[in-house]
């Protein structure tokens, strides 16, 4: 298997990031500020609100590809333990919410354009 480090498609994915972290930021902030719910949990809720939308934006405006159950079980799993561990380290850290956010928000940006584009939406080579 060959890797692409190259970042085509990032402006794409940049733009879907922006919506993807407007919808994380409320619900999250819905979550943790207005119904009491642990960093953990309103990460992980607003993870998989967000995740669910940039994940068929960025398979047919990014990655040109076909949505699937098997990809977004890929994008979701991976991402979704990757969010719940940074919500539970500022848990353990008592951490503000704000920094949970941005932290995610940063991490996930990177991460997730390459775990995206090399295993999620990776073409199949014949």
């Amino acid at each position: 298997m060959r890797w692409d480090l190259s970042f085509k498609g990032f402006s794409n994915y940049l733009s879907i990031g922006v919506l993807n972290t407007l919808i994380h930021w409320t619900a999250f902030l819905i979550f943790h500020s207005l119904l009491s719910i642990s960093q953990a949990l309103s990460n992980l809720g607003a993870f998989a609100l967000a995740a669910t939308f940039s994940f068929y934006a960025n398979a047919r405006y990014t990655f040109r590809a076909q949505a699937s159950t098997r990809r977004y079980l890929l994008f979701i799993l991976f991402m979704g333990v990757l969010s719940l561990a940074i919500g539970w380290g500022a848990d353990r850290l008592m951490m503000p919410g704000l920094f949970t956010l941005m932290l995610f928000s940063a991490i996930s940006l990177v991460v997730g354009f390459l775990y995206s584009k090399q295993i999620v939406f990776r073409e199949r080579q014949s």
